[in-house]
C-alpha cells in the first residue's frame, strides 16, 4: 500500500454479497483501500448443522471469487482476531452491518472495545433487515408485542432503496502476501451432507428471485400454504446469509400489483418482527416469551424421548407430519405450513417442549435463523408474542387434506405411501388392509391428545389468575 494511504477492513458476516452493500460505500469514504475479512467464529461454527456449514463454505468461495480471490478468512474469537487484523493493515476503521442477535451484540461490543483500545473504530452501517430491530416502536416508545400493529408501523417507517455497489466499489487489499495478523486459513471443505442444497451464491439468489417474480409471485397469496406446489420464493436461505438483502425483494415486489405482493411484503415484515422481538427479549430464544406457560408440564422421561425420536424420523403414522420431517432430512428445508403442522404435533399431540423441536430444526435447516425459528415455534406452541391460541390444535389429517388435497406432497416424501391414490393417502389406516407394509399406525389418537393438551392448558390459565 502506498505510503500515507488510508486503510479499512470490511468484515463480512450475514452479508455475503457484493451488490447493495452499504458497508462498501462507508469503507470507500473512510479509506483508500480495504481488506475483506471473514472470521470463522467457533461460537457460531460449532453449533451449526452440516447443511448450514456447507452452504456457508460454498457462499464464501463464491464471495472470494467475486472479490478476485481477495477474501481473507481467519479462525478464532473475533474479539481477538479482528483487532489484530485491523492492526496488521493499520486500518483506522472496521466496517460491518449491525448484528442484533444476543450473541452478535455481545461479540460486537467486545470487538468495538478491542478496536477502541488501539484507537480504531467499529463502524456499523445497515443491517440484515429491511428495518433494523429497535427502530419500529409504539407511540409510547415501547416495543410491539403483536404483529399487525407492528406491520402498520413498519410500512409507515419504510426502508432505504438498494445501494448501487459492486466488487469494484472498493479497492481491495490483497491478503496473499501476508497481513502480519492472525493466520489465514483455507475455506473449509464441505461437511458430509446427504441433503440436496440450493446454489450458494449471490448469482443463485438472484436467479431464484427472478424465477419467482416471473412465474409464482402472482399466485403467492393462494399457493404459499400448499406444500404440493412450488408456491413459495425459497429465498429464506439467501436472506439468512445475506446473499440478497430484503430491501431488494421489497423494491421488486413494490412494482407488482395485487394481493399476493402485499402478502409477500407481510412475510418480510414477519422476519423483521421476530428479529425485533428477540432484540428486546433475548431470553425468548431459549425460554417461554409468555412466562405463564412455565406452569405447563411437558412430557418427560424415556417415553418422551422415544416419542421425540419417532417424530424426528418421520415415523409418527400421520402422513403430512412424516412427509415434513422427511423433507427436512432430504432437503435441509421444510415448507412453512408444514413447519407449523409438525410443530403443533410435537407440542400438542406429544406434549413435548417446543425447544426440543426448535433445537432439532436449527440443527437441520439450511435456512436456520434463530429469531425466525424460535419465535415461529413459540407462535405454534402458543407461548410467544402474537401467538396462536394454545387451544388451537392443528389436526394433522384435516391440515393434510386442505393443503395437500391430492396427496402429492406426502407421496413425494413418504415412499411407503406412493401406491395410495388421491386423498386416501392422508388416512392410510382406513384402507381395507390398513397402512401399506412398512408404514406405521398412528402413534397417538389425535382427539384424545387434543383433549389432554386443553386440560394441561388449565394450569396456564390458573397461573394467570
Amino acid at each position: 500500500m502506498a505510503e500515507g494511504a488510508r486503510s479499512a477492513v470490511v468484515w463480512f458476516r450475514r452479508d455475503l454479497r457484493v451488490g447493495d452493500q452499504p458497508t462498501f460505500l462507508a469503507a470507500a469514504d473512510a479509506a483508500d483501500r480495504a481488506l475483506a475479512l471473514f472470521v470463522l467464529d467457533p461460537a457460531l461454527v460449532t453449533p451449526s448443522g452440516g447443511a448450514r456449514l456447507t452452504f456457508l463454505y460454498r457462499a464464501l468461495r463464491s464471495l472470494d471469487e467475486s472479490l478476485g480471490g481477495r477474501l481473507l478468512v481467519v479462525r478464532g474469537d473475533p474479539a481477538d482476531v479482528v483487532p489484530r487484523v485491523a492492526a496488521a493493515v493499520d486500518a483506522a476503521s472496521v466496517h460491518v452491518a449491525a448484528d442484533f442477535g444476543p450473541y452478535g451484540r455481545r461479540r460486537d461490543e467486545a470487538v468495538a472495545k478491542g478496536l477502541a483500545d488501539a484507537g480504531r473504530e467499529l463502524v456499523r452501517t445497515g443491517s440484515p433487515y429491511a428495518v433494523a430491530p429497535g427502530r419500529v416502536r409504539k407511540d409510547d416508545g415501547q416495543p410491539f408485542r403483536v404483529f399487525t400493529p407492528f406491520r402498520r408501523a413498519w410500512l409507515e417507517h419504510g426502508w432505504r432503496e438498494p445501494a448501487e455497489t459492486s466488487a469494484d466499489t472498493v479497492d481491495w487489499l490483497d491478503p496473499s502476501g501476508g497481513d502480519g495478523g492472525p493466520r489465514a486459513v483455507p475455506i473449509p471443505d464441505d461437511e458430509p451432507v446427504d441433503a440436496e442444497l440450493p446454489g450458494a451464491s449471490e448469482a443463485a439468489a438472484l436467479r431464484q428471485w427472478r424465477a419467482f417474480l416471473s412465474d409464482a409471485v402472482e399466485r403467492y397469496g393462494d399457493d404459499r400454504n400448499r406444500p404440493d406446489v412450488e408456491g413459495t420464493s425459497r429465498m429464506s436461505v439467501y436472506l439468512k446469509y445475506g446473499l440478497v438483502h430484503p430491501r431488494t425483494l421489497l423494491a421488486d415486489v413494490a412494482r407488482q400489483r395485487g394481493r399476493s405482493s402485499e402478502v409477500y411484503r407481510s412475510e418480510i415484515a414477519w422476519r423483521d418482527f421476530y428479529a425485533d422481538v428477540l432484540f428486546h427479549r433475548p431470553d425468548s430464544a431459549r425460554e417461554n416469551y409468555d412466562k405463564a406457560f412455565d406452569a405447563l408440564p411437558p412430557a418427560s422421561g424415556d417415553d418422551a424421548v422415544a416419542a421425540f425420536d419417532r417424530w424426528r424420523e418421520g415415523r409418527t403414522g400421520f402422513p403430512i407430519v412424516d412427509a415434513g420431517m422427511r423433507q427436512l432430512r432430504e432437503q435441509a428445508w421444510m415448507h412453512n405450513r408444514v413447519r407449523m403442522i409438525t410443530a403443533s404435533f410435537l407440542v400438542k399431540d406429544l406434549h413435548l417442549p417446543w425447544w426440543w423441536g426448535a433445537r432439532h430444526f436449527m440443527g437441520m435447516l439450511v435456512d436456520g435463523d434463530l429469531a425466525s425459528n424460535q419465535h415461529g415455534w413459540q407462535w405454534t406452541a402458543g407461548t410467544g408474542t402474537d401467538a396462536a391460541p394454545y387451544f388451537r390444535v392443528f389436526n394433522p389429517v384435516t391440515q393434510g387434506l386442505r393443503f395437500d388435497p391430492d396427496g402429492d406432497y406426502v407421496r413425494r416424501f413418504v415412499p411407503e405411501l406412493r401406491g395410495v391414490p388421491g386423498r386416501a393417502v392422508h388416512t392410510p389406516w382406513e384402507l381395507p388392509d390398513g397402512p401399506p407394509t412398512g408404514y406405521p399406525e398412528p402413534m397417538v389418537d389425535h382427539k384424545v391428545e387434543r383433549q389432554e393438551a386443553l386440560e394441561r392448558y388449565e394450569r396456564v390459565k390458573a397461573a394467570r389468575r
